[in-house]
């Protein structure tokens, strides 16, 4: 049986019906739970999940703000982040950290957690996750109602628990990622799917 399609011609939609149609397709999307800290040395800690590599060589992530918020202002600031994973044990303390608050207000007393120092940048990363990434600015981009954040990772830190070898195993991160509205996807069965006439893309 055919399909039967429907197009939305963006320009005739209103409101954020263009955004709600595409975080419903764009996924799932990882979680960048980015961890700033302002001027003052006040940390900050809130959930973005526009996120994903921009780059291998050199190491670059990107997340972006949809507007201008707390993180936003102290990645400009200060010039540095923390990319903390968000396995599926962390979900709820999380989704605390996006609780519309104060720059005074701190996330990570708010939802219950430990920052740990980092090794590289002054912000802190969340000391309970599994995996945090520590980076530097790159470039901050305008992009129509949001700002695209390019970070170059200086550091890595990675629970040993989690390595196999010198690699992430992902089962053992067992990340959660990003639907629509309020909705989560966790880790659950994957498919090893090599690509055709390259070697070693089955590991």
């Amino acid at each position: 049986m055919t399909p039967t399609h429907r197009t939305f011609v963006m320009t005739e939609l209103e409101g954020r019906a263009p955004y709600r149609l595409l975080t419903g397709l764009v996924i799932p999307r990882p979680i960048a739970w980015v961890s700033t800290v302002d001027e003052q040395g006040r940390a900050n800690l809130a959930p973005h999940s526009f996120f994903t590599v921009a780059s291998g060589d050199p190491p670059i992530v990107q997340f972006t703000s949809v507007g201008r918020k707390d993180t936003l202002r102290n990645v400009e600031a200060t010039g540095e982040f923390v990319v903390n994973l968000v396995p599926h044990a962390l979900l709820e303390p999380m989704n605390a950290t996006a609780a519309r608050v104060g720059p005074e207000v701190d996330e990570f007393g708010l939802a219950g957690l430990t920052p740990a120092p980092s090794q590289q940048v002054r912000p802190p990363r969340v000391a309970e996750t599994p995996a945090a990434l520590e980076c530097t600015v790159h470039e901050v981009i305008p992009v129509g109602d949001s700002v695209l954040v390019l970070g170059r990772v200086v550091a890595a830190v990675v629970d040993e628990a989690m390595l196999d070898g010198d690699r992430p195993a992902e089962e053992r991160l067992d990340p959660v990622g990003r639907l629509s509205g309020s909705r989560y996807v966790t880790y659950g069965r994957t498919v090893n799917l090599g690509r055709p006439g390259v070697p070693g893309t089955t590991s």
